[in-house]
């Protein structure tokens, strides 16, 4: 079944070729992890930079040998990390105090344990004061090393000039108009007259310098992590996110980049019934590509620092975006471009710049509403997309590992879904509640035949946190549309959510060969998925850590709870983007779960 001649035929004649030279093209397993929920023992309250060695060491017991990492660019006070401030700067919580160069931490080391113990790891969710914490430490280390005679730091300052002076201006700018954004800056500052910024540079050279420094350091320290990582023969996978927060260096300083008029998002789906609206601003192609595309070339010049491979975020609004006015609440969104027909040589012209512009193998997360021209520039190019486990399906149902794209990540779950375990306890044979509603509103049924339909189609035991579960005698799409006494083509949202859904369990059960209790959930059906997932066609099988881990008996039950997951897309809250690992990164070393997983990923030849 694993023909690795098909594997070199295809990759090594593909537009991505000398890359796929550079990283082979065996198969391959990895993991992915938010660096701020892993910790250890030497952590300061998040993860942290050189916490990724001790996780490779954990990934060469275990047979992984692709570790992804989510953004790790500075974020803003949502640390939303794909909302950051800044699509080249690291964030400084990142950093490992103690490994800093060229500065005596002597004097400092009482209170960075002090730091440690006051923000331990408590509660399963991040403290982010820990960063602001970190920062004023670091200000205070800053503050007593001299900086000028180090060569090292003077060269950096030089080869980053691009996008570090406006970056480390912006943060000091930004400290000193707290909760205040650039567009309500003084006019100086806001339009970045030229007496205006050397008036503020002379008065605050010491705190921009200080932002540099920090850089410099996070650049150092991941660096060399990348050649810790190149010496055990295990790729970094870096997150570049797709797109910027409005509040950000990069908005500020090229604001002709980007339509400030307007918001991305993505349109309405069986999965997201009120579609999405980012509040981040869509790309001005036209104008970054009239400057060369040096905007994009240097994003990927700095990565390249640090990632054997990159992640294209919504890769699929490279060909077109889904947006609507910024303010505007009311008003419909709409593709832009408008015209079908130009979204593949629009997509063509960034993708191109990108592959011919890094040594790094671009990978794509092209989930959501895909146009058609996207998979045959992926297959023409051999960069991988994303085929997605719970999603992969036919008429049938759910496709076999033989169909799945060999330039393809296969993946149980993503940080926007929830994890394995919960999609099966709680969203396989559901429908979205509030797709069903708005379906219903929009087909004229009357609200109380509404609910009447509920109690028919529903099972209400097994219907809860705003999912439907059907009740197995509604057989057919004809007779729900029968029973809500709707025409079918009004009603089609609920009829193909019907067709997805329905009896979702047993088919999945049939899919993967295996027989159990539908409503149970144990160990050795997790085991069942991961053999499936990793058999599969697709080059590499990324999982998130959350999914490895269920594969433990007592943390399935820890991360089978409801609400358990990174991120619920469309929502802000504290739940999001905070949340902690179950165990350490010691503990995580001496895992049960390491034998039986590197058995899985050695029988489907990925390790």
């Amino acid at each position: 079944m694993f023909n690795t001649e098909n594997n070199d035929a295809y990759f090594l004649n593909s537009r991505t070729a000398d890359k796929w030279r550079r990283i082979g093209t065996k198969r391959r397993a990895g993991v992915a992890v938010p660096l701020y929920s892993v910790y250890s023992a030497e952590s300061t309250g998040i993860g942290e930079l050189t916490d990724i060695k001790l996780l490779a060491e954990w990934c060469i017991a275990a047979g992984i040998s692709i570790i992804q990492l989510l953004p790790l660019n500075d974020v803003g006070s949502d640390f939303a990390p794909y909302n950051s401030v800044s699509s080249f700067a690291i964030d400084p919580m990142y950093i490992t105090i103690k490994d800093i160069q060229n500065a005596d931490i002597k004097p400092f080391l009482h209170e960075l344990e002090r730091l440690k113990k006051k923000y331990k790891p408590h509660f399963r969710r991040v403290n982010y004061k820990i960063k602001q914490a970190k920062i004023d430490l670091l200000w205070r280390i800053y503050k007593s090393t001299k900086t000028d005679d180090i060569a090292e730091y003077n060269y950096y300052k030089s080869a980053n000039e691009y996008w570090l002076n406006d970056y480390s201006l912006y943060k000091v700018i930004s400290e000193l108009n707290p909760d205040t954004g650039w567009q309500n800056w003084d006019d100086g500052l806001k339009n970045r007259e030229l007496q205006a910024i050397d008036n503020f540079q002379k008065v605050n050279f010491e705190r921009i310098e200080f932002h540099k420094w920090m850089q410099w350091q996070l650049y150092e320290q991941l660096k060399e992590v990348k050649q810790f990582l190149e010496f055990r023969n295990i790729l970094l996978l870096g997150d570049l996110p797709f797109l910027v927060s409005r509040e950000s260096a990069d908005v500020w300083s090229h604001p002709a980049y980007f339509m400030l008029q307007l918001s991305s998002g993505a349109p309405p789906d069986m999965y997201f019934a009120m579609g999405q609206k980012w509040g981040m601003p869509p790309y001005e192609w036209n104008n970054i590509a009239n400057d060369g595309f040096i905007y994009v070339k240097e994003k990927l010049k700095y990565a390249e620092n640090f990632y054997d491979m990159y992640r294209i975020d919504h890769f699929v609004g490279l060909f077109r975006v889904w947006v609507s006015p910024v303010d505007d609440y009311t008003t419909p969104g709409s593709y832009m471009p408008k015209e079908e027909y130009l979204w593949e040589p629009h997509g063509r012209r960034i993708i191109e710049e990108m592959v011919n512009s890094s040594k790094m193998l671009p990978c794509a997360e092209d989930l959501g509403t895909v146009p058609g021209c996207s998979y045959h520039v992926l297959s023409e190019y051999g960069i991988p997309g994303i085929d997605f486990q719970r999603y992969y399906k036919n008429q049938g149902g759910f496709r076999p590992g033989y169909e799945y794209r060999l330039n393809s990540a296969a993946v149980c779950s993503t940080h926007d879904s929830s994890f394995w375990v919960n999609w099966w306890q709680f969203e396989a044979g559901t429908i979205d509640e509030k797709l069903f509603d708005m379906s219903c509103e929009k087909a004229g049924i009357h609200p109380g035949h509404v609910k009447y339909c509920k109690k028919i189609l529903f099972d209400k035991k097994r219907s809860k946190h705003g999912r439907l579960f059907w009740n197995d005698e509604i057989t057919s799409p004809q007779l729900a549309a029968e029973i809500l006494g709707a025409q079918q083509d009004s009603i089609h949202s609920i009829l193909y959510a019907y067709a997805e859904s329905y009896r979702e369990k047993e088919k999945f059960l049939g899919y993967l060969g295996f027989e159990t209790d539908i409503n149970g959930i144990s160990t050795d059906l997790v085991k069942k998925c991961m053999e499936s997932i990793n058999h599969s066609n697709s080059i590499f099988s990324l999982q998130l850590i959350q999914d490895y881990l269920s594969l433990d008996t007592e943390l399935l039950h820890t991360i089978g709870k409801y609400n358990y997951r990174i991120n619920t897309p469309g929502s802000v809250s504290r739940n999001n983007w905070s949340q902690l690992m179950p165990l350490s990164l010691e503990e995580l070393k001496e895992s049960a779960i390491n034998e039986p997983l590197k058995q899985v990923l050695m029988n489907s030849k990925r390790a």
